[in-house]
């Protein structure tokens, strides 16, 4: 077992300390992928919920990834590592060549090199996915992909304990169109040929506040 490893349990248990805590629901979840990113000593991780339609994937929370990477999008389902939303984990060696990777360009110029996506599942369905981004081309352990679908495990607790994920449902069209208004305001930024559209914290109150 290598250092990295060794710390998984101890940030388990300081992932079920956040997870009982009081903060908010945004806190909770960038707390989360904050703590992924520092245990598995990674680049960055995001959390990415999918749309009512199940044809795109919305980032809700990041920790370690450029803003303009975080606003990409839109991150489309059958273009993204796919099988991650169908239970399994996906490990990606080169993330600038491997086809399954939506925005290779986009991720090279980011200095990422490998990716790993675990499904992030709530009652036993896919409602998202939790990557892992590393700056070096890293092989997955299988303690390195256990401990990400843990953690995703303790992310899908925290949306259904703040029915999050029951409110992305019902305001998914007055988001769509709060994004169509705001468009005019924040404009559309273009890295080469993909469209980044406002990112997902842009738009208010869909968390409800306890």
């Amino acid at each position: 077992m290598d250092e990295i490893e060794k710390n998984y349990y101890p940030s388990l248990y300081q992932l079920v300390s956040t997870l009982n805590s009081a903060q908010s629901p945004e806190s909770i979840l960038r707390s989360i992928v904050e703590k992924v990113a520092t245990a598995m000593a990674a680049r960055g991780c995001s959390l990415l919920l999918l749309t009512p339609d199940k044809k795109a994937l919305l980032r809700i929370a990041a920790h370690g990834l450029s803003d303009w990477y975080v606003r990409m999008g839109p991150v489309l389902t059958d273009k993204s590592m796919s099988d991650s939303l169908t239970g399994k984990a996906v490990a990606v060696l080169d993330a600038t060549t491997d086809e399954r990777v939506q925005f290779r360009k986009q991720v090279k110029q980011e200095g990422i090199a490998s990716i790993l996506s675990v499904p992030v599942e709530l009652r036993g369905e896919a409602i998202g996915v939790m990557r892992v981004y590393t700056s070096e081309t890293r092989q997955f352990t299988d303690a390195d992909t256990n401990f990400a679908i843990a953690a995703a495990s303790f992310g899908a607790i925290a949306l259904e304990s703040a029915k999050f994920y029951q409110s992305l449902q019902k305001d998914y069209d007055d988001f769509r169109k709060e994004l169509l208004q705001r468009e005019s305001y924040l404009g559309y930024e273009w890295t080469g040929e993909e469209p980044v559209v406002p990112k997902f914290d842009d738009v208010p109150e869909m968390i409800p506040e306890k």
